[in-house]
Protein backbone atom coordinates (compact mmCIF):
# COMPACT_ATOMS: atom_id res chain seq x y z
CA UNK A 1 0.00 0.00 0.00
CA UNK A 2 1.31 3.48 -0.76
CA UNK A 3 1.95 6.40 1.18
CA UNK A 4 -1.11 8.19 -0.57
CA UNK A 5 -3.13 5.37 -0.48
CA UNK A 6 -2.25 5.16 3.84
CA UNK A 7 -2.43 8.73 3.87
CA UNK A 8 -6.16 8.36 2.31
CA UNK A 9 -7.66 5.91 4.65
CA UNK A 10 -6.38 7.66 7.84
CA UNK A 11 -8.05 10.79 6.57
CA UNK A 12 -11.03 8.77 6.16
CA UNK A 13 -10.80 7.21 9.50
CA UNK A 14 -10.71 10.84 10.98
CA UNK A 15 -13.11 11.53 9.16
CA UNK A 16 -15.79 9.03 10.58
CA UNK A 17 -14.57 9.70 14.27
CA UNK A 18 -15.08 13.66 13.65
CA UNK A 19 -18.63 12.84 12.51
CA UNK A 20 -18.73 10.25 15.15
CA UNK A 21 -18.15 12.49 18.06
CA UNK A 22 -20.09 15.30 16.80
CA UNK A 23 -23.17 12.99 16.52
CA UNK A 24 -22.48 11.90 19.97
CA UNK A 25 -22.01 15.65 21.36
CA UNK A 26 -25.17 16.52 19.61
CA UNK A 27 -27.11 13.90 20.92
CA UNK A 28 -26.29 15.05 24.54
CA UNK A 29 -26.87 18.24 23.91
CA UNK A 30 -30.48 17.73 22.81
CA UNK A 31 -31.18 15.50 25.72
CA UNK A 32 -29.88 17.94 27.94
CA UNK A 33 -31.97 20.19 26.21
CA UNK A 34 -34.92 18.40 26.38
CA UNK A 35 -34.06 17.28 30.33
CA UNK A 36 -34.14 20.88 30.70
CA UNK A 37 -36.97 21.57 28.90
CA UNK A 38 -39.29 18.85 30.75
CA UNK A 39 -37.31 20.03 33.67
CA UNK A 40 -39.14 23.69 33.56
CA UNK A 41 -42.87 22.28 33.08
CA UNK A 42 -42.82 21.21 36.40
CA UNK A 43 -43.34 24.44 38.63
CA UNK A 44 -44.08 22.94 41.94
CA UNK A 45 -42.19 20.16 43.61
CA UNK A 46 -45.34 18.45 45.67
CA UNK A 47 -42.24 16.32 47.73
CA UNK A 48 -40.62 19.68 48.50
CA UNK A 49 -42.41 22.77 48.35
CA UNK A 50 -40.36 26.10 49.14
CA UNK A 51 -43.32 27.96 49.76
CA UNK A 52 -47.59 28.41 48.89
CA UNK A 53 -47.57 29.38 45.52
CA UNK A 54 -49.51 32.34 44.85
CA UNK A 55 -52.61 32.19 42.09
CA UNK A 56 -55.26 33.78 41.07
CA UNK A 57 -59.00 31.93 40.21
CA UNK A 58 -61.09 34.28 38.17
CA UNK A 59 -64.33 33.77 38.31
CA UNK A 60 -65.32 31.96 35.12
CA UNK A 61 -67.68 34.56 32.87
CA UNK A 62 -71.23 32.80 32.36
CA UNK A 63 -73.96 31.03 34.27
CA UNK A 64 -72.63 28.95 36.99
CA UNK A 65 -69.32 30.13 36.69
CA UNK A 66 -68.10 31.20 39.86
CA UNK A 67 -69.61 27.94 41.78
CA UNK A 68 -66.70 25.95 39.00
CA UNK A 69 -64.11 28.34 39.78
CA UNK A 70 -65.08 28.06 43.52
CA UNK A 71 -64.77 24.22 43.29
CA UNK A 72 -61.55 24.39 41.42
CA UNK A 73 -60.21 27.07 44.69
CA UNK A 74 -61.59 24.33 47.03
CA UNK A 75 -59.98 21.20 45.17
CA UNK A 76 -56.46 22.95 45.07
CA UNK A 77 -56.59 24.64 48.78
CA UNK A 78 -56.92 21.29 49.79
CA UNK A 79 -53.32 20.15 48.83
CA UNK A 80 -51.49 23.09 50.99
CA UNK A 81 -49.66 24.13 48.02
CA UNK A 82 -51.24 27.27 46.86
CA UNK A 83 -52.31 30.81 48.62
CA UNK A 84 -55.40 32.79 46.42
CA UNK A 85 -55.78 36.32 45.82
CA UNK A 86 -58.34 37.61 47.35
CA UNK A 87 -61.12 38.85 44.23
CA UNK A 88 -60.61 42.15 45.65
CA UNK A 89 -57.45 41.96 44.22
CA UNK A 90 -58.33 41.48 40.94
CA UNK A 91 -57.35 44.98 38.42
CA UNK A 92 -59.04 42.61 35.15
CA UNK A 93 -62.97 41.63 35.06
CA UNK A 94 -63.89 37.88 33.94
CA UNK A 95 -64.55 38.65 30.63
CA UNK A 96 -61.40 40.99 29.83
CA UNK A 97 -58.62 39.52 27.94
CA UNK A 98 -55.57 38.12 30.14
CA UNK A 99 -52.38 41.46 30.27
CA UNK A 100 -49.55 40.06 32.49
CA UNK A 101 -48.71 43.58 33.63
CA UNK A 102 -52.17 43.35 35.15
CA UNK A 103 -51.48 40.40 37.29
CA UNK A 104 -47.76 41.39 37.99
CA UNK A 105 -48.13 44.32 41.09
CA UNK A 106 -50.85 41.46 42.62
CA UNK A 107 -47.64 39.44 43.30
CA UNK A 108 -49.62 35.88 41.65
CA UNK A 109 -47.96 33.82 39.34
CA UNK A 110 -50.78 31.86 37.82
CA UNK A 111 -53.88 33.44 36.83
CA UNK A 112 -57.28 30.79 35.64
CA UNK A 113 -59.34 32.71 33.18
CA UNK A 114 -62.25 31.58 31.07
CA UNK A 115 -65.89 31.50 30.14
CA UNK A 116 -69.23 28.97 30.66
CA UNK A 117 -71.61 28.84 27.55
CA UNK A 118 -74.43 26.53 26.73
CA UNK A 119 -74.06 24.14 23.78
CA UNK A 120 -77.83 23.61 21.63
CA UNK A 121 -77.86 20.29 23.57
CA UNK A 122 -78.16 21.61 26.80
CA UNK A 123 -74.52 21.06 28.17
CA UNK A 124 -72.04 23.44 30.09
CA UNK A 125 -69.19 24.37 27.88
CA UNK A 126 -66.39 25.74 29.97
CA UNK A 127 -63.24 27.31 28.38
CA UNK A 128 -60.29 27.86 30.58
CA UNK A 129 -56.56 28.85 30.08
CA UNK A 130 -54.23 28.73 32.99
CA UNK A 131 -51.38 31.86 32.27
CA UNK A 132 -48.11 31.88 33.78
CA UNK A 133 -47.58 35.55 34.91
CA UNK A 134 -44.13 35.16 34.59
CA UNK A 135 -44.00 34.79 30.70
CA UNK A 136 -47.36 35.65 29.69
CA UNK A 137 -47.96 32.36 28.12
CA UNK A 138 -50.71 29.57 28.20
CA UNK A 139 -49.67 26.45 29.98
CA UNK A 140 -52.64 25.55 29.72
CA UNK A 141 -55.80 25.87 27.77
CA UNK A 142 -59.01 23.51 27.58
CA UNK A 143 -62.59 23.48 26.73
CA UNK A 144 -64.43 21.19 28.97
CA UNK A 145 -68.13 20.08 28.22
CA UNK A 146 -70.66 18.32 31.20
CA UNK A 147 -74.36 18.37 31.38
CA UNK A 148 -76.18 20.32 34.13
CA UNK A 149 -75.47 17.57 36.87
CA UNK A 150 -72.11 16.61 36.44
CA UNK A 151 -70.99 20.20 36.85
CA UNK A 152 -68.86 19.15 39.73
CA UNK A 153 -67.12 16.59 38.18
CA UNK A 154 -66.37 19.26 35.53
CA UNK A 155 -64.48 21.36 38.17
CA UNK A 156 -62.53 18.55 39.23
CA UNK A 157 -61.74 17.37 36.15
CA UNK A 158 -60.01 21.38 36.10
CA UNK A 159 -58.58 21.09 38.82
CA UNK A 160 -57.01 18.06 38.00
CA UNK A 161 -55.72 19.76 34.91
CA UNK A 162 -54.41 22.89 36.79
CA UNK A 163 -52.49 20.53 39.17
CA UNK A 164 -51.11 18.43 36.33
CA UNK A 165 -49.72 21.37 34.46
CA UNK A 166 -48.04 22.85 37.40
CA UNK A 167 -46.50 19.64 39.48
CA UNK A 168 -46.17 17.54 36.50
CA UNK A 169 -48.01 14.73 38.50
CA UNK A 170 -51.51 13.36 38.26
CA UNK A 171 -53.80 14.76 41.35
CA UNK A 172 -56.30 13.44 43.78
CA UNK A 173 -59.47 15.76 42.20
CA UNK A 174 -61.36 13.20 40.04
CA UNK A 175 -61.23 9.85 41.98
CA UNK A 176 -63.60 8.37 44.54
CA UNK A 177 -63.93 7.84 48.41
CA UNK A 178 -65.82 5.24 49.58
CA UNK A 179 -66.61 4.99 53.36
CA UNK A 180 -68.86 3.92 55.89
CA UNK A 181 -71.78 6.12 57.57
CA UNK A 182 -74.23 4.85 60.78
CA UNK A 183 -77.60 6.35 60.84
CA UNK A 184 -79.96 5.11 63.42
CA UNK A 185 -77.93 2.36 64.67
CA UNK A 186 -77.42 0.78 60.97
CA UNK A 187 -74.33 0.59 58.49
CA UNK A 188 -73.94 1.86 55.39
CA UNK A 189 -71.08 2.01 52.63
CA UNK A 190 -70.97 5.38 50.55
CA UNK A 191 -69.04 6.53 47.17
CA UNK A 192 -68.84 9.48 46.66
CA UNK A 193 -66.41 12.13 44.64
CA UNK A 194 -62.99 12.99 46.55
CA UNK A 195 -64.47 15.92 48.43
CA UNK A 196 -67.10 13.55 49.96
CA UNK A 197 -69.92 15.12 47.54
CA UNK A 198 -71.97 13.41 45.69
CA UNK A 199 -72.79 10.78 47.62
CA UNK A 200 -74.46 7.41 46.66
CA UNK A 201 -75.70 5.11 49.05
CA UNK A 202 -75.37 1.48 48.65
CA UNK A 203 -77.99 0.37 50.89
CA UNK A 204 -76.38 -2.39 52.90
CA UNK A 205 -77.90 -1.69 56.04
CA UNK A 206 -75.63 -3.87 58.47
CA UNK A 207 -75.17 -3.80 61.69
CA UNK A 208 -71.88 -5.17 61.56
CA UNK A 209 -69.60 -3.79 58.58
CA UNK A 210 -66.11 -3.05 58.21
CA UNK A 211 -64.50 -0.46 55.98
CA UNK A 212 -64.16 -1.30 52.59
CA UNK A 213 -61.18 -1.42 49.88
CA UNK A 214 -61.52 -0.72 46.36
CA UNK A 215 -60.61 -2.98 43.32
CA UNK A 216 -57.63 -1.94 41.62
CA UNK A 217 -59.90 -0.69 38.24
CA UNK A 218 -62.24 1.26 40.56
CA UNK A 219 -65.24 -1.05 39.55
CA UNK A 220 -66.07 -3.14 42.84
CA UNK A 221 -65.66 -2.47 46.43
CA UNK A 222 -64.63 -5.40 49.17
CA UNK A 223 -65.94 -5.65 51.93
CA UNK A 224 -67.07 -7.58 55.34
CA UNK A 225 -70.28 -7.85 57.42
CA UNK A 226 -71.31 -10.33 59.72
CA UNK A 227 -74.69 -12.19 58.83
CA UNK A 228 -76.73 -14.45 60.92
CA UNK A 229 -74.06 -14.04 63.54
CA UNK A 230 -70.91 -15.59 60.84
CA UNK A 231 -68.81 -12.87 58.92
CA UNK A 232 -68.16 -13.28 55.58
CA UNK A 233 -66.26 -11.51 52.69
CA UNK A 234 -68.23 -9.75 50.23
CA UNK A 235 -67.57 -8.41 46.52
CA UNK A 236 -70.04 -5.68 45.34
CA UNK A 237 -69.82 -4.73 41.40
CA UNK A 238 -70.79 -1.15 41.43
CA UNK A 239 -72.09 -0.41 37.53
CA UNK A 240 -74.19 -4.24 38.47
CA UNK A 241 -74.96 -3.30 42.07
CA UNK A 242 -74.59 -7.21 42.24
CA UNK A 243 -73.13 -8.21 45.16
CA UNK A 244 -71.14 -11.71 45.16
CA UNK A 245 -69.46 -13.76 48.26
CA UNK A 246 -65.85 -14.18 48.58
CA UNK A 247 -65.38 -16.65 51.29
CA UNK A 248 -67.79 -17.48 53.79
CA UNK A 249 -66.55 -20.07 56.42
CA UNK A 250 -66.80 -20.78 60.26
CA UNK A 251 -64.69 -18.16 62.64
CA UNK A 252 -64.15 -14.42 61.43
CA UNK A 253 -63.69 -13.50 58.11
CA UNK A 254 -61.93 -9.87 57.56
CA UNK A 255 -61.39 -8.44 53.55
CA UNK A 256 -58.04 -6.91 53.29
CA UNK A 257 -57.64 -6.12 49.64
CA UNK A 258 -57.53 -6.95 45.92
CA UNK A 259 -54.56 -7.08 43.88
CA UNK A 260 -54.83 -5.80 40.19
CA UNK A 261 -55.40 -9.76 38.98
CA UNK A 262 -58.25 -10.12 40.93
CA UNK A 263 -56.43 -12.16 43.58
CA UNK A 264 -58.27 -11.21 47.30
CA UNK A 265 -56.23 -11.11 50.57
CA UNK A 266 -57.72 -11.63 53.92
CA UNK A 267 -57.56 -12.88 57.59
CA UNK A 268 -59.84 -16.00 58.46
CA UNK A 269 -59.91 -18.24 61.78
CA UNK A 270 -61.69 -21.01 60.22
CA UNK A 271 -58.91 -23.22 61.15
CA UNK A 272 -58.14 -21.97 64.34
CA UNK A 273 -56.00 -18.72 64.87
CA UNK A 274 -57.13 -15.60 62.78
CA UNK A 275 -54.08 -16.29 59.82
CA UNK A 276 -53.84 -14.87 56.65
CA UNK A 277 -55.61 -16.42 52.86
CA UNK A 278 -55.43 -15.84 49.26
CA UNK A 279 -58.58 -16.55 47.27
CA UNK A 280 -57.18 -16.09 43.64
CA UNK A 281 -59.20 -15.39 41.04
CA UNK A 282 -59.98 -18.76 39.63
CA UNK A 283 -61.18 -19.60 42.75
CA UNK A 284 -58.37 -21.44 44.80
CA UNK A 285 -57.14 -20.57 47.95
CA UNK A 286 -53.64 -20.38 49.31
CA UNK A 287 -52.84 -20.33 52.89
CA UNK A 288 -50.12 -17.53 53.69
CA UNK A 289 -49.28 -17.56 57.12
CA UNK A 290 -49.21 -20.12 60.03
CA UNK A 291 -48.62 -18.49 63.37
CA UNK A 292 -50.30 -19.26 66.53
CA UNK A 293 -51.15 -15.54 67.11
CA UNK A 294 -53.14 -12.95 65.30
CA UNK A 295 -52.66 -12.15 61.56
CA UNK A 296 -54.89 -9.00 60.06
CA UNK A 297 -55.47 -6.41 57.89
CA UNK A 298 -53.18 -7.71 54.91
CA UNK A 299 -52.75 -4.85 52.22
CA UNK A 300 -51.01 -5.41 48.74
CA UNK A 301 -48.51 -3.47 47.35
CA UNK A 302 -48.98 -1.65 44.58
CA UNK A 303 -47.53 -3.93 41.94
CA UNK A 304 -48.64 -6.94 44.26
CA UNK A 305 -45.39 -7.91 45.50
CA UNK A 306 -45.68 -7.71 48.66
CA UNK A 307 -48.21 -7.44 51.53
CA UNK A 308 -47.87 -5.16 54.61
CA UNK A 309 -50.14 -6.42 57.49
CA UNK A 310 -50.60 -6.92 61.65
CA UNK A 311 -49.69 -9.41 63.59
CA UNK A 312 -48.96 -9.51 67.08
CA UNK A 313 -46.44 -12.80 66.95
CA UNK A 314 -43.78 -10.57 68.99
CA UNK A 315 -46.39 -10.04 71.75
CA UNK A 316 -48.12 -6.92 70.86
CA UNK A 317 -49.52 -5.71 67.35
CA UNK A 318 -47.17 -4.57 64.88
CA UNK A 319 -46.47 -3.79 61.23
CA UNK A 320 -44.77 -6.57 58.71
CA UNK A 321 -44.43 -7.26 55.55
CA UNK A 322 -43.61 -10.15 53.70
CA UNK A 323 -43.90 -11.82 49.88
CA UNK A 324 -46.76 -11.83 48.67
CA UNK A 325 -46.59 -15.98 48.50
CA UNK A 326 -46.11 -15.26 52.72
CA UNK A 327 -42.40 -15.41 52.69
CA UNK A 328 -39.69 -13.19 54.02
CA UNK A 329 -41.85 -11.75 56.47
CA UNK A 330 -40.42 -8.15 58.37
CA UNK A 331 -41.31 -6.41 61.51
CA UNK A 332 -41.32 -2.04 60.13
CA UNK A 333 -42.78 -0.98 64.04
CA UNK A 334 -41.57 -1.08 67.10
CA UNK A 335 -42.48 2.03 68.46
CA UNK A 336 -45.75 1.27 70.93
CA UNK A 337 -47.81 -1.99 71.43
CA UNK A 338 -50.72 -0.92 69.28
CA UNK A 339 -49.88 -0.64 65.62
CA UNK A 340 -52.88 -1.55 62.96
CA UNK A 341 -54.19 -0.38 59.96
CA UNK A 342 -51.40 -0.31 57.66
CA UNK A 343 -51.99 1.12 53.78
CA UNK A 344 -49.27 2.08 51.13
CA UNK A 345 -48.21 4.98 49.52
CA UNK A 346 -48.45 5.15 45.32
CA UNK A 347 -45.05 4.41 44.84
CA UNK A 348 -44.72 1.43 47.55
CA UNK A 349 -42.14 3.59 49.52
CA UNK A 350 -44.20 4.07 52.71
CA UNK A 351 -46.28 2.78 54.89
CA UNK A 352 -49.33 4.78 56.64
CA UNK A 353 -50.62 3.54 59.81
CA UNK A 354 -52.71 4.21 63.02
CA UNK A 355 -50.77 3.68 66.17
CA UNK A 356 -51.48 3.95 69.78
CA UNK A 357 -49.43 6.96 71.32
CA UNK A 358 -50.01 8.57 74.57
CA UNK A 359 -53.38 6.23 75.30
CA UNK A 360 -55.02 7.56 71.38
CA UNK A 361 -54.52 6.28 68.12
CA UNK A 362 -52.73 8.52 66.12
CA UNK A 363 -51.66 8.51 62.52
CA UNK A 364 -47.85 7.18 61.40
CA UNK A 365 -45.62 6.68 58.54
CA UNK A 366 -43.04 5.17 58.18
CA UNK A 367 -40.41 3.56 55.18
CA UNK A 368 -40.75 -0.12 54.19
CA UNK A 369 -37.67 -0.81 55.61
CA UNK A 370 -38.51 0.57 59.23
CA UNK A 371 -36.71 4.01 58.97
CA UNK A 372 -38.02 7.46 59.46
CA UNK A 373 -41.12 7.14 61.73
CA UNK A 374 -43.44 10.16 61.70
CA UNK A 375 -45.81 10.85 63.57
CA UNK A 376 -48.90 12.93 61.92
CA UNK A 377 -51.62 13.71 63.86
CA UNK A 378 -51.88 14.40 67.82
CA UNK A 379 -55.48 15.57 67.84
CA UNK A 380 -58.17 13.23 69.16
CA UNK A 381 -58.46 9.57 68.22
CA UNK A 382 -57.75 9.01 64.52
CA UNK A 383 -57.77 6.14 62.50
CA UNK A 384 -57.99 4.02 58.98
CA UNK A 385 -55.33 6.21 57.12
CA UNK A 386 -55.14 5.58 53.37
CA UNK A 387 -53.02 7.40 50.59
CA UNK A 388 -54.60 9.87 47.75
CA UNK A 389 -53.57 7.98 44.19
CA UNK A 390 -50.84 10.91 43.70
CA UNK A 391 -49.47 10.00 47.09
CA UNK A 392 -49.76 13.94 48.05
CA UNK A 393 -52.63 13.25 50.93
CA UNK A 394 -53.72 11.21 53.15
CA UNK A 395 -57.33 10.84 54.42
CA UNK A 396 -58.26 9.07 57.78
CA UNK A 397 -60.77 8.87 60.40
CA UNK A 398 -61.32 11.08 63.05
CA UNK A 399 -62.94 12.03 66.59
CA UNK A 400 -61.38 15.76 67.43
CA UNK A 401 -64.88 17.33 66.41
CA UNK A 402 -67.04 14.88 68.68
CA UNK A 403 -67.57 12.37 66.78
CA UNK A 404 -66.32 10.20 63.64
CA UNK A 405 -65.70 11.91 60.65
CA UNK A 406 -63.11 12.29 57.71
CA UNK A 407 -60.63 14.41 57.45
CA UNK A 408 -57.39 14.64 54.97
CA UNK A 409 -53.92 15.91 55.04
CA UNK A 410 -51.53 16.53 53.37
CA UNK A 411 -48.84 13.20 53.15
CA UNK A 412 -46.49 14.99 55.75
CA UNK A 413 -49.42 15.91 58.30
CA UNK A 414 -50.05 19.53 57.22
CA UNK A 415 -52.87 21.20 56.29
CA UNK A 416 -55.81 18.65 58.10
CA UNK A 417 -59.21 19.68 57.13
CA UNK A 418 -63.01 17.70 57.76
CA UNK A 419 -63.83 16.45 54.41
CA UNK A 420 -67.26 14.66 55.40
CA UNK A 421 -69.80 16.84 55.85
CA UNK A 422 -70.63 18.16 59.88
CA UNK A 423 -73.31 16.21 61.20
CA UNK A 424 -73.10 12.84 59.65
CA UNK A 425 -71.03 10.21 60.97
CA UNK A 426 -68.24 8.49 58.93
CA UNK A 427 -65.31 6.78 59.03
CA UNK A 428 -62.79 4.04 57.00
CA UNK A 429 -62.31 6.16 54.13
CA UNK A 430 -60.70 4.51 51.44
CA UNK A 431 -59.51 6.04 47.91
CA UNK A 432 -59.89 4.76 44.64
CA UNK A 433 -56.42 3.94 42.19
CA UNK A 434 -57.59 6.18 39.78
Amino acid sequence: MGKKDKKDKKSKKERILFFAVLFFAANVLFSLSFANRAQATIYININNPERRVPIAISPLAGLGGSEISKTVQDDLDYTGLFVFLDPKGFTERAFDPFKREDWIPAGVLFVLKGTVNFTPEGEFQVSATLYDVDSGRALLSKTYNAPEDLIRPLAHSMAEDIYQALTGMKGPFTSRLAFITLKRGKKDIVVSDWDSRRMRFLGLNESMLLPPRWSRDGRSLLYSAQRGRAWGIYRLVLSQAKEYAVFRAGGTNLAGDIDSAGDVVFSSSFKGSPNLYEKQSDGSLERLTRSLGIEVSPAFSPHGKRIAFVSDRSGSAQIYIMGSDGYNSSRITFQGDYNTSPAWSPDGKRIVFAGRYNGANQIFTVNTDGSDLRLLTDEGVNDYPCFSPDGGLIAFTSNRDGHKAIYVMQANGQNQKRLSPPGMTAYGARWSYQ
